[in-house]
C-alpha cells in the first residue's frame, strides 16, 4: 500500500510527526449527512448511514440523506452505545457503562432494517471501556480502552487500552496494544472508533483529534504498528469505511450533527 499522509520511515522521531501532521491538508469530504443523532459515530451498508447516539440510533439513505427509521432506548439499559459495524443483517453495537466503573460492557443486535433490538451479549465487568466492536477476515475485533480522568480507574490511564481479536462466539484469542505515537496523541482518551480497511489495516480515531491512525498487526510482539497518520475534518468518534466505496471513510462532526464522507482514496495511493 502506498501511503501518501503522514508517512513513518524507520527512525523518524515523534516531533517530525507532529510537524508533517502540521502541515498537510484534511482528506476532501464527498458528502455530507444532517443527523440529530450524530454524537458517537457512524456506521454504513453502502446504501445507508446509521448514526450512533448514547441510547439512539437512527438510519439514514445515503443517496438523498433521509432518515428511513429509527430507535430509541432506556438510557438506564443503554447508557453509552460506542460506535455500530453492519454484519449481514444486523447493526451490532458496543456498549458501555461510562462513565461508570468498574467497567462492564455488551455487544448490541439490532435489526438493520427496522432498528429493532434483537438480542445482546454481555461481557460482564470488562478490563477497559468496550467502544469498537469491528467484523474482520472471520473475527470479532473489539477495543476495551482507559482514561487517564472521567470514566477512568485507579491505577490506569490510556496507555492502557488494548485491541482484542475474538472468535464468532466473542472468546479471546488475542490482544494487542497501541503504539506510543498513537496513544500520546489520543491522551487524555484512547480510541473510539476503529474500522479495518479491505487490505487488512486498522483505521482508528481517537476522542476528538481530527486525524485518523493507520495501524497493522505486528510480525510479532503486542504492539500495533503505526503505519501513518492521516488528517481528517471531523474530529474523532466512531468512524467506518463505506463498503461500496473503496477508500472513503464516514465519520461524524458532533459539532454540526452531520455524518460525514472524506475521500481517502488517494492518501492511500488507490
Amino acid at each position: 500500500m502506498k501511503l501518501r499522509g503522514v508517512l513513518l520511515a524507520a527512525g523518524a522521531t515523534f516531533g517530525a510527526i507532529l510537524l508533517l501532521a502540521a502541515a498537510d491538508a484534511p482528506a476532501p469530504v464527498v458528502k455530507r449527512i444532517p443527523a440529530e443523532e450524530a454524537r458517537q459515530g457512524v456506521a454504513s451498508d453502502g446504501r445507508f448511514a446509521y448514526a450512533v447516539d448514547n441510547s439512539r440510533l437512527a438510519k439514514y439513505r445515503i443517496a438523498d440523506g433521509k432518515r428511513v427509521a429509527q430507535w430509541q432506548g432506556d438510557p438506564a439499559i443503554f447508557p453509552h452505545i460506542n460506535s455500530c459495524v453492519v454484519v449481514a443483517s444486523e447493526l451490532v453495537c458496543a456498549l458501555s457503562n461510562y462513565p461508570a466503573v468498574p467497567h462492564a460492557g455488551s455487544a448490541e443486535f439490532f435489526d438493520a432494517k427496522t432498528l429493532r433490538h434483537r438480542r445482546s451479549h454481555s461481557f460482564g465487568l470488562t478490563d477497559g471501556s468496550l467502544t469498537v466492536l469491528d467484523w474482520h477476515g472471520g473475527y470479532w475485533w473489539a477495543v476495551f480502552v482507559h482514561y487517564d480522568g472521567k470514566g477512568g480507574v485507579p491505577g490506569k490511564d490510556h496507555t492502557q487500552s488494548r485491541l482484542v481479536k475474538m472468535d464468532a462466539g466473542f472468546r479471546a484469542l488475542g490482544a494487542w496494544t497501541f503504539p506510543a505515537e498513537a496513544l500520546a496523541r489520543m491522551a487524555p482518551y484512547a480510541a473510539s472508533g476503529a474500522s479495518w480497511t479491505q487490505d487488512g489495516k486498522l483505521a482508528v480515531s481517537g476522542h476528538d483529534r481530527p486525524e485518523i491512525y493507520l495501524l497493522s498487526l505486528p510480525e510479532a510482539g503486542s504492539v500495533l504498528k503505526l503505519e501513518a497518520v492521516l488528517p481528517i475534518e471531523t474530529g474523532g468518534q466512531a468512524i467506518a469505511w463505506d463498503p461500496a466505496a473503496r477508500g472513503k471513510l464516514w465519520s461524524i462532526s458532533r459539532g454540526q450533527r452531520q455524518l460525514v464522507l472524506s475521500d481517502f482514496a488517494a492518501a492511500l495511493g488507490r
